[in-house]
């Protein structure tokens, strides 16, 4: 027992750490609807996982030698296990100063991560508060201002990009530096209600502006999930949130170094549902329902969509195949036909990069009509978004599977696949396949235009020169010619998925695994 006093001063001093900003901030926190940090974390993962760095690190106030007072770190960090995997886990505490980066000792939030570098293992961030940004309370504790800036975070989030999975949930009011967090990750998801995520909040906003914005108004879920993107999901709340963060890093490897995870499944890999021989309409100008379909081809219960009401145009999901994980691009004619716009470009070149750098096989589900068109897609630059979203696929080196439903035309659909991929593409078409430089529909009138307007009957003769085309239009003319690889009843997409999946694994396992190089796009 000789040390049993000293073991009495830090069982008393991370007494002191647990009650974070004291009773009655810790009450207004819940009384929010919000969980306390070390409650978000133990929630988050598995039972008794959980292994605190840091705990003691806090500004403690002496008086004779003596610990009178003791306010901790607002920032919780260690190590814990989601599913069974190590996970580098730490959340903001805005009990505690707001959440500022200023109210924390140390940087905790690299350490962070530098463990997750070290260790190879996903990296979770439970953001709440300015999340890593400053007060200007800072000044007069401190007596000087600090120029922003200087090693640390963004060196170390930059290497974490390339190398791990990187999550990050807005849990509350997110400012500055806190809202980069957000953004600099591969899946980052707002709680509806309660988080809100903006580089500058209310008060700094009336001040630079003149103008007062509710903070729901300004950054709340309907504007990052819905509207910019810069938040790829919505939850309903903190316990949903943790549940897609666990569903989001289930189908990632733990590092770039790996390949996914196979988990078993009682679904059968040479399943043929009947309803996909006529969900795609013969009508061409009729929509299907995307999702639907792709709920035909992937395992049961395994679609998880990332980015559903940003850029809309384009749906992007993780899945599996006969238990093997696979990230599926879709386009979704039911929101604007299922034009490549602006928004749908930088969902799909995000989502690649998300796919590229952990070792996840891609399945292209086709109904691709061309770019957007119009002054308005035009202002949003829609062919700068679209050719950046072309160059990450053929930048893309994980095997690659295309399907083509129904439409491929134009610039936007020759981009389907890296054609000169030589890491086991795949390439295959429905009967309903539809492809060219322009729709016939449309044309027709740009490469006849002389004639037809010289015609005794134009309306009669471009319909004339549209149906003769349309007797040329078959995939299967196409496919005499070895421009498709095959033409496939639609049934058989599952099963043959299947096959390809399982050689898609075969060549990842045979590769040179890890950072890609190029870094990764946030």
């Amino acid at each position: 027992m000789v040390w049993q006093p000293e073991i009495d001063e830090l069982n008393e001093r991370k007494k002191l750490a647990y009650k974070l900003g004291g009773e009655e901030r810790v009450q207004k926190h819940l009384d929010n609807g919000k969980l306390t940090v070390r409650d978000r974390i133990v929630t988050l993962i598995d039972e008794n996982s959980f292994q605190e760095r840091g705990v003691l690190a806090g500004k403690a106030t002496y008086e004779n030698n003596e610990l009178v007072d003791f306010r901790p770190s607002n920032y919780v960090m260690g190590l814990g296990k989601i599913d069974g995997r190590r996970v580098s886990i730490g959340g903001d505490d805005f009990t505690v100063r707001g959440g500022a980066a200023d109210g924390a000792v140390g940087d905790k939030k690299t350490h962070q991560e530098r463990m997750a570098l070290e260790l190879r293992i996903p990296i979770v961030r439970l953001i709440d508060g300015t999340g890593g940004g400053g007060s200007v309370k800072t000044i007069e504790d401190i007596g000087r201002t600090y120029l922003p800036g200087g090693p640390g975070f963004w060196e170390t989030a930059n290497d974490a990009m390339e190398q791990v999975p990187v999550v990050a949930a807005a849990m509350g009011s997110v400012a500055g530096i806190g809202a980069a967090r957000v953004a600099v990750s591969h899946f980052s998801v707002i709680v509806k209600g309660t988080g809100q995520v903006f580089t500058a909040g209310p008060p700094v906003v009336e001040r630079g502006l003149g103008m007062w914005v509710d903070k729901e108004d300004l950054g709340g879920a309907e504007i990052h999930a819905h509207g910019s993107g810069v938040c790829d999901n919505e939850a309903t709340d903190e316990l949903d949130a943790f549940e897609q963060i666990r569903a989001f890093l289930s189908y990632l490897p733990s590092s770039s170094w790996e390949i996914p995870p196979h988990e078993g499944t009682d679904d059968s890999p040479t399943r043929r549902d009947e309803e996909l021989l006529s969900i795609i309409p013969r009508e061409r100008r009729q929509p299907h329902i995307i999702r639907k379909l792709i709920k035909h081809i992937i395992d049961h219960d395994s679609f998880f969509e990332i980015g559903k009401f940003f850029g809309r145009s384009v749906v992007t999901c993780l899945g599996r195949i006969d238990g093997f994980p696979v990230a599926i691009i879709a386009n979704d004619p039911m929101a604007v036909g299922g034009s490549l716009d602006t928004p749908g470009s930088e969902k799909m070149l995000k989502f690649i990069d998300l796919a590229d750098t952990f070792n996840l096989p891609i399945i292209n589900l086709v109904d691709q009509p061309g770019f957007m068109i119009g002054v308005e897609a035009e202002k949003a630059g829609v062919i700068k978004a679209g050719v950046r979203a072309l160059q990450a696929i053929y930048q893309c080196s994980v095997p690659w599977a295309t399907v083509i439903l129904r439409r491929a035309y134009g610039v936007a659909g020759a981009g389907h696949q890296n054609h000169s991929n030589s890491r086991w593409p795949y390439r295959i078409a429905w009967p309903s396949g539809d492809w060219g430089s322009l729709p016939i529909e449309g044309g027709v009138m740009a490469a006849y235009r002389r004639d037809i307007e010289a015609a005794d009957d134009p309306e009669s003769y471009r319909q004339e020169i549209e149906d003769k085309l349309n007797l040329l239009r078959s995939p299967f003319r196409t496919a005499e010619s070895f421009n498709i690889e095959d033409i496939i009843d639609p049934r058989d997409t599952r099963p043959l998925l299947a096959d390809w999946v399982q050689d898609a694994y075969r060549v990842l396992r045979s590769s040179t695994l890890g950072p890609k190089g190029r870094g990764m796009r946030a």
